[in-house]
């Protein structure tokens, strides 16, 4: 959600900076500017739409000096517009921002009645008035944006940048991530490593609370308290083929093609030979009698797939919730309770607020991250990576179906250590897993079905999606795949709830998409899709081959999918509702990778 760049370099920074924000357009934004420092003098351009307006607008009109920040906006306070875009400007000094300043309105009141003047409807213009007031009453740059931040509310990430300091940037965490780069004679700024490369590959992580003093030469560091800390540097792992489209249309079609290697990497890491490897300080989960499982959107469903998982194959009984209610509605965490954070980014604002609220009180809090680096991967006792990979997409594919294998190896764990797994069971689920990956390779042929049914539900308005078991989630993750970025309205149900209410929908212009592998479950997943199909209901059965034979005739559409162990079809049949979504998305001309006020990482409330 926003991206911030800055740059203290040998060369002309926009160029950079511009790249830089293209690295990070994946997060979401609707407008994008840029600032530098010329002459000592503070200069900036700022566009609405996507970054080629800018571009263009500096091909138009120039922008030069070596020093400069940049952002990409993701719009909260005020609407998408010029005047609202970053970088914001008063006096002597620039800043762009990343997050929500939660006190701005009382501190705008403040700064009005001393006479300051406002141009914008952003939270963000009350940060660069009260440095510039800061400035005015004399303070250096570093105290002047110290004292700022002293005075804020809420989650950012700050970047100032100074008349007369071109030698200068100033950075500040609180909730929302920033990293520094270190370049030879030349320092960066950016959201994350990816804006980073391929300007360096030698990054320094903001901790909570830090306030940086970067130039060329290198970094200050000071904590919350003011004092010096050593931040440490490492190296990011990201390479120039990651953040490439690999020959496809779009990144998320090069992501769902990727999953059949990334799964098979994540289950390589976590099943070695007869046994599930975890890291050594694990928690032992024969101490465990509850387990809390908190993520939001896609990784939500990942979790609730896991629910399955736990409970009949650990006998762990098991919570879920979404982490924007989690630590409002104050649960009860009581003793031998282990909490587990599910995160793409690892930055989510409400999931890592929520594993804070569950510190000191769960007698574990563990995490699944894409990120190692991250803030939650940081703050948990232990930390299970997923080895996804970058995901430019902002509609999760391969960092859920990643998130789904580690917690399958997890559940697998828990049963293990709980004896509810023996050897032989053990043994068969290990084996069921690592066919996976064959499997979802094998599923990718189904595309071409797809893409023909997609120009179909192109037509539609409101679809659903049907699942029982651990296809109900499914059906949840595949109704939130196709409205995240074809914008038709769609629900997922649990099969068995459709007479509760959802089957008033029912009628000729509603597409009802059924997610039913031969399980034990099958035969009254069909029952419900009767009731559709005796309600002149368009159905699109998704199943196996022995489902389609028995189950097929009648149906609007079918689509045939590889057989598959019943316990972990979820992973499998992530493919059809990924393909569903992207290619009903193509035929509309939605915007696939970057869908409309969508943000990658939401480290926002």
């Amino acid at each position: 959600m926003c991206g911030i760049i800055g740059v203290l370099g040998k060369n002309q920074a926009a160029p950079l900076m511009v790249e830089a924000l293209k690295r990070l357009e994946y997060r979401g934004y609707d407008s994008a500017g840029i600032a530098t420092l010329n002459d000592g003098m503070l200069d900036r351009r700022r566009a609405l739409g996507k970054l080629v307006n800018l571009s263009d607008l500096l091909v138009q009109d120039p922008l030069a000096g070596k020093s400069g920040i940049g952002h990409t906006r993701w719009a909260t306070h005020g609407k998408p517009s010029v005047g609202n875009a970053h970088p914001h400007q008063a006096g002597k000094v620039a800043v762009v921002h990343n997050g929500i300043i939660e006190n701005f309105r009382t501190l705008r009141a403040a700064l009005t009645s001393d006479g300051a003047n406002f141009e914008s409807e952003t939270d963000t213009e009350t940060v660069v008035q009260l440095c510039a007031a800061q400035l005015r009453a004399g303070k250096s740059p570093k105290d002047a944006a110290q004292a700022t931040v002293a005075q804020l509310e809420g989650a950012f990430a700050l970047l100032f940048l100074f008349e007369g300091e071109d030698d200068l940037l100033i950075a500040a965490r609180r909730g929302s991530p920033l990293a520094i780069g270190h370049g030879d004679g030349e320092m960066f700024v950016g959201s994350d490593a990816i804006a980073l490369q391929p300007m360096t590959d030698r990054i320094t992580y903001l901790e909570e609370g830090d306030l940086a003093v970067v130039s060329r030469t290198g970094l200050s560091v000071f904590d919350e308290t003011g004092a010096p800390v050593a931040r440490s540097e490492t190296r990011s792992s990201i390479g120039g083929s990651e953040i490439g489209k690999a020959g496809h249309r779009h990144f998320m079609a090069k992501e769902i093609a990727e999953q059949p290697t990334v799964l098979a990497d994540a289950l390589t890491h976590y099943l070695q030979g007869d046994a599930i490897r975890m890291p050594e300080d694990m928690p032992d989960f024969a101490q465990i009698d509850r387990l809390i499982l908190v993520a939001c959107g896609t990784a939500f469903f990942a979790c609730q797939t896991a629910k399955y998982w736990f409970e009949q194959i650990a006998g762990l009984p098991v919570e879920i919730d979404i982490a924007s209610e989690f630590r409002y509605r104050q649960p009860p965490i009581g003793p031998r309770t282990a909490a587990l954070f599910v995160s793409q980014s690892g930055e989510t604002a409400d999931t890592l607020a929520a594993l804070r609220y569950a510190a000191g009180k769960a007698d574990h809090i563990l995490s699944i991250c894409n990120v190692p680096e991250s803030s939650i991967a940081r703050e948990s006792a232990v930390a299970l990576p997923t080895l996804a990979g970058v995901e430019i997409g902002v509609a999760s594919t391969k960092a859920f179906t990643c998130q789904l294998g580690v917690l399958a190896a997890l559940a697998l764990h828990a049963g293990v250590q709980k004896g509810a797994v023996d050897a032989a069971t053990l043994a068969r689920h290990m084996a069921e897993l690592r066919a996976l990956p064959g499997l979802l390779n094998q599923a990718l042929a189904i595309e071409g079905d797809i893409e023909a049914i997609a120009s179909e539900l192109a037509e539609a308005r409101d679809i659903l999606f049907l699942g029982r078991g651990p296809m109900y989630p499914m059906a949840l993750e595949g109704a939130l795949k196709l409205k995240e970025i074809s914008y038709i309205h769609a629900e997922g149900y649990a099969s068995g709830e459709l007479k509760h209410g959802p089957i008033a929908l029912i009628d000729q212009s509603v597409p009802v998409i059924v997610f039913a592998p031969t399980d034990a479950l099958f035969d009254k997943t069909v029952s419900n899709m009767q009731e559709v199909m005796a309600r002149q209901g368009k159905v699109l059965l998704v199943s196996d081959t022995q489902g389609l034979d028995h189950a097929g005739e009648g149906t609007w559409a079918t689509v045939a999918m590889p057989q598959v162990a019943p316990v972990f079809a979820p992973i499998l049949y992530a493919i059809p509702a990924q393909l569903l979504a992207y290619h009903t998305a193509v035929a509309k001309g939605t915007d696939v990778d970057q869908p409309r006020n969508l943000a990658k990482s939401v480290t926002v409330e």
